[in-house]
């Protein structure tokens, strides 16, 4: 198998930076999918709980639902259902805030935090395994292109 490294002369770059992105997100969308799959067939859970139980673990001071919905970038709506179940079945608690009535943090309890710290790291598992065809060359030179380009994508546009 042939593979092309840079845009013939008569092909804009344009094209090559289309073809990169499409690359990008078949790459992306298979390893999501494996993710999920074995979410739902080891823990009978999902990738948007992986994620919220991820944020609740990072912060173990607890968030307050906006700030959940902030930071992985979905609705309040769809993190109300998860933190309802994650607290019906004891891995979260939702505790209040003084001096707000209204809001209350989130947390995971301590059985919460060792199940998460348990699908975390079969998480770091499946990824090694995933991109187990990369050399640790290819890992820091890819990992050191993306960081580039999330840079670039953040910067103010003029």
């Amino acid at each position: 198998m042939t593979v092309k490294t840079k845009a013939s002369p008569a092909e804009p770059l344009s094209k090559t930076r289309l073809r990169l992105w499409l690359k990008l997100l078949k790459a992306s969308n298979r390893i999501e999918e494996e993710i999920r799959r074995k979410l739902r067939d080891e823990y009978q859970s999902t990738l948007p709980r992986f994620d919220v139980m991820s944020a609740l673990f990072r912060y173990s001071d607890g968030l307050k639902m906006s700030e959940i919905s902030e930071l992985l970038r979905v609705s309040n709506g769809n993190i109300t259902g998860i933190v309802d179940r994650l607290t019906q079945e004891g891995l979260a608690v939702r505790v209040a805030v003084p001096g707000d009535r209204r809001a209350s943090l989130v947390r995971l309890t301590n059985t919460g935090r060792a199940a998460f710290a348990d699908h975390a790291a079969a998480h770091e598992e499946w990824i090694d395994g995933l991109l187990g065809g990369l050399s640790a060359d290819d890992t820091e030179g890819m990992s050191h292109r993306l960081d580039k380009l999330i840079h670039s994508l953040e910067e103010p546009k003029a």
